[in-house]
């Protein structure tokens, strides 16, 4: 059984920047306690936007630069990077909420392996239950979980409803 920690888009911008929130600042350190204390891999994602995000339609329905590649609100979090430091991990950037290309690596790389995954990140009524669902859909028979105490949302309700839906599709929620 191979373990695979999915850290999701604990960028600055998510954490204390354009779109953080006090929920997301709080929950920095439970992240890095898992990525410490984790044993087996870990790929982490970037959401990833560029210069001309508000004439996507993601920039039309959340009129918000963020995020956008090489600014400082791209960057990981400085106390994630740090927990980062000594381990190896993948990295994808992904231009929306769910990334196509997480399911795509984990086929090609852990092919004939089982496979177990865990997520954890921002925000979770967003691209945290898109990866879930996407992992869910992609490897039917492969435990998925989501660490709750490693997740925020947009708001704590809509956090909440995130974890209902995901429970409901047969994430396991663990942690909170």
């Amino acid at each position: 059984m191979k373990k695979i920690l999915v850290v999701v888009d604990m960028q600055k911008d998510f954490v204390d920047g354009a779109l953080g929130t006090n929920e997301a600042v709080a929950i920095v350190d439970n992240v890095v306690n898992k990525i410490e204390n984790f044993d087996g891999d870990i790929i982490v994602t970037y959401d990833t936007h560029f210069e001309n995000y508000m004439e996507t339609q993601e920039g039309k329905n959340l009129p918000v630069p963020h995020c956008i590649k090489g600014t400082d609100g791209w960057q990981l979090d400085s106390k994630v990077q740090a927990a980062l430091k000594n381990k190896a991990y993948r990295v994808i950037e992904k231009p929306t909420f769910g990334s196509t290309e997480l399911p795509e690596y984990i086929k090609v790389n852990y092919s004939n392996t089982e496979v177990e995954f865990e997520l954890i990140g921002l925000c979770t009524d967003i691209c945290v239950v898109s990866n879930a669902l996407m992992l869910k859909a992609n490897f039917i028979e492969s435990k998925v979980s989501v660490d709750a105490s490693c997740c925020a949302g947009v708001t704590v309700e809509s956090h909440n409803a995130a974890l209902t839906t995901m429970k409901m599709c047969q994430v396991n929620v663990i942690g909170g």
